[in-house]
Parts: structure tokens; C-alpha cells; sequence
């Protein structure tokens, strides 16, 4: 009897240390690096996502993404404002407008049929600048030592302006075709233009020299000259 009570002694022992053991195997396999027979795991490194898709053409962060940023990349500088005071200022105006004068002009003087003992004068601008005509023509027949009045009628709006290359008109009503001028007159074969500043009371810069016909000019004390016009119509209405 003593024998048998021992054998299951020994049995009941084994089996509580094959019970042990199972339970040892199930907590390994719960993370303790003991795997159960049967179950797979990878062998490689575990793939991971990229922190920021990158195109695939250019290495530039794809669309939808900022991506990384390079550190101290200096950024591209704002264009001005169209508005602001930062955009550069263009050159100024070369030369401002200055006083139509002999040295920048050329003068001719013309004899006119019609109207009758009239003379055209035509200043052209031969400068780089545009110029001023002030006032009417001061003009000097030979050694006269006064200048023929202004017709007041003849006044312009405003000021004659001649850019380069233009053209302004005056005339002179040189002698009474119907003989009724204030002496018999004479004749000149030579004149001197003179030009007006902007009071109209001074000359200005150095005077034109017009050429007269070989004849000359008859001239008597009804003389009188338009003031500077636009047009050549304008400079003989009188």
C-alpha cells in the first residue's frame, strides 16, 4: 500500500510540472521573445512612411505637402509696389523748355503777293529743346532805331510752343499800297529779328538775319507786325 501511495505521489508531482511549463511557454509567447510553434514574423526592418512625398521629377515636395526647408535659404526678395515709394525713379526730363532765340532757330522772311506789301516770317526750331515765342517779332529794317507796333488784334491765346523741327508764323504789313502811309518810305536790304522774353518788354539771346530779296524791301511808316501764331493762315488774316 505504501508503494502505490508513493507511485501517485511521484505522478501528481510530474504532472504539475508539465503544467507549469505550459503555462511558462504562454506567457513567453506574450512578448517575452518565445515563439509559439507555427506563428510567423518578419525578418527585415519594419517599412516606415516618409516624412514628405517628394516628385518624382523634380525632388521638389509633391503638391498638398510643404516638405522639408532648407536651413538659411534666403528668400526671394517682393517686387515694389506699384503704389509705394520704393520703385526706382526714372531719369528726369532732359532740358526744359527755354526761349525761342536766334542761335536755336533758323528765320526766313518771304514777300507776299497777297495780301499785298506783306512779309512772311517762318521760325523753325533747330534745337534740341523746345522753345518759347514770346510776344510778336521786334524787327530792325537796316539802321532803324525803332521797331514797328504789334497788330493788338492779332494776339494769341496762348503762348507759341516749338518742339523740335516745328514751325511759327508772323507777318508784316511793310508799307499802304494805296500810298497812304505816314512818309514815301524806302527801301531796306537788310533786317535783324529779334525775339521777346517771357515780360515781352526785353530781347532775348542773340537776333536772326533773315535774307531779303536782292531788290530789297519797301517799307514806310504804316509798318506794322502779328504777334508770333501757330499757323501760317493765322500770321497773314492782317
Amino acid at each position: 500500500m505504501s508503494g502505490l501511495r508513493t507511485s501517485r505521489t511521484r505522478l501528481a508531482g510530474a504532472a504539475a510540472t508539465v503544467a507549469l511549463a505550459a503555462l511558462a511557454l504562454t506567457a513567453c509567447d506574450d512578448g517575452t521573445g518565445v515563439e509559439s510553434e507555427g506563428t510567423a514574423r518578419p525578418t527585415g526592418p519594419t517599412a516606415t512612411a516618409p516624412a514628405s512625398p517628394v516628385s518624382p521629377t523634380s525632388g521638389a515636395p509633391a503638391p498638398g505637402s510643404s516638405g522639408p526647408k532648407t536651413p538659411g535659404a534666403p528668400s526671394a526678395p517682393s517686387a515694389p509696389s506699384a503704389t509705394g515709394g520704393t520703385a526706382p525713379r526714372g531719369p528726369a526730363p532732359s532740358g526744359a523748355p527755354v526761349t525761342c532765340e536766334g542761335s536755336t532757330t533758323n528765320t526766313a522772311a518771304a514777300p507776299l503777293s497777297r495780301p499785298l506789301d506783306h512779309l512772311l516770317l517762318t521760325v523753325t526750331n533747330t534745337g534740341s529743346r523746345t522753345c518759347h515765342l514770346y510776344g510778336y517779332p521786334a524787327l530792325r529794317f537796316g539802321g532803324a532805331q525803332a521797331v514797328p507796333p504789334a497788330v493788338e488784334d492779332s494776339r494769341p491765346q496762348a503762348v507759341v510752343t516749338l518742339r523740335p523741327g516745328e514751325s511759327g508764323y508772323a507777318s508784316a504789313h511793310l508799307s499802304a499800297a494805296d500810298g497812304s502811309g505816314a512818309d514815301d518810305g524806302r527801301t531796306e536790304n537788310s533786317l535783324t529779328v529779334y525775339f521777346h522774353g517771357r515780360s515781352g518788354d526785353e530781347s532775348v539771346g542773340t537776333g536772326a538775319h533773315p535774307r531779303l530779296p536782292a531788290k530789297g524791301v519797301h517799307v514806310d511808316g504804316s509798318i506794322e507786325v502779328t504777334y508770333w501764331q501757330r499757323s501760317m493762315d493765322d500770321a497773314v488774316r492782317w
